[in-house]
């Protein structure tokens, strides 16, 4: 009871005494526990809940409706880049160390303001698989989703609730951009056919969400090897979040492009031998008519047999 006793004192310290103080008392900044319980919902929902709900009934047509939120998406993430960049981004902040600034200042806390709708923008990206159930596209709600989504609210409240700017704020800064662009691909792709055929463009943008991954990675573990007033245990966090997304997505590539590319160069294959044997066996019986002689007999009794009947 005594090291359970210590262990409660221990997260009640570290929440609220060694965290942001900043953040204190804002939705759903004051414990992790609500934010892992949507977090689990939206599993449950989208895995199990959604599937058996939707079982027995038509799919929803949501073209409107997806046309309008990724719209909202692609205006959201805008405003979120626009907000990192401010922030300090390309201007003043450093890509070698960028410690957190943890004043009231005005700069600071807009800074703190732009890391917590970065975090409540996870939540809406929920719909995204939300919209899959409900269309019965059951196959677009792979593991590689579900994983991204699933566990990006956790890890961005971890960042929000200890470490709302600085060096951390890189990844949502590249994270908001690549989302301009696919959001934008959803938004034309959901305009239907007439735009949906210049869509050539989709894996590139695997790729560069691939790409993302990368630099955050090397961004992050950078401070292994240098100084700088920022936490290890986020530069940890956010690096093997960035190892693990990247072997999710890299899967993600390999099944939907590369072994798709090598099915469709197999099955080219096949037909091509399968024509070849068709002709072959085609050509077969003439070719042993000519080689003993029969079919030449054939040629000879027509011709003989017309020659009468004059």
């Amino acid at each position: 009871m005594e090291a359970l006793s210590r262990l409660v004192e221990g997260y009640h310290d570290l929440m609220d005494n060694k965290s942001d103080q900043r953040v204190k008392g804002w939705l759903l900044m004051s414990s992790p526990f609500p934010t892992l319980a949507i977090c689990l919902t939206y599993v449950f929902t989208v895995k199990v809940l959604g599937p058996k709900l939707m079982e027995n009934r038509k799919p929803f047509e949501l073209k409107k409706v997806l046309i309008f939120y990724n719209l909202f998406q692609v205006l959201f993430s805008i405003w979120l880049f626009y907000e990192s960049l401010k922030s300090g981004w390309f201007t003043t902040y450093s890509f070698r160390c960028q410690p957190v600034d943890y004043s009231r200042s005005p700069d600071a806390m807009r800074t703190v303001h732009g890391c917590w709708w970065y975090y409540f923008s996870k939540f809406t990206e929920f719909f995204d698989t939300i919209f899959f159930v409900m269309r019965k596209k059951f196959d677009h709600v792979s593991k590689l989703h579900v994983i991204h989504h699933g566990i990006m609210p956790m890890s961005v409240w971890f960042g929000v609730k200890f470490t709302p700017g600085g060096h951390s704020t890189f990844f949502g800064m590249l994270n908001t951009f690549v989302h301009i662009v696919m959001y934008s691909y959803y938004l034309l792709a959901a305009l239907g056919p007439k735009v949906q055929k210049y869509l050539w463009w989709k894996k590139y943008l695997t790729a560069l969400q691939m790409v993302q991954f990368v630099l955050v990675f090397l961004h992050a573990f950078q401070l292994l090897f240098i100084d700088c007033d920022y936490p290890r245990a986020f530069v940890w966090w956010i690096g093997m979040h960035a190892v693990l997304f990247y072997y999710l997505f890299s899967d993600f590539y390999k099944q939907a492009y590369r072994k798709k590319a090598k099915k469709e160069k197999s099955k080219v294959k096949v037909e091509a031998e399968d024509l070849k044997s068709e002709t072959k066996e085609r050509m077969l019986p003439l070719l042993n008519g000519f080689g003993n002689g029969s079919a030449l007999g054939d040629v000879r009794q027509r011709m003989a047999g017309a020659v009468a009947s004059q």
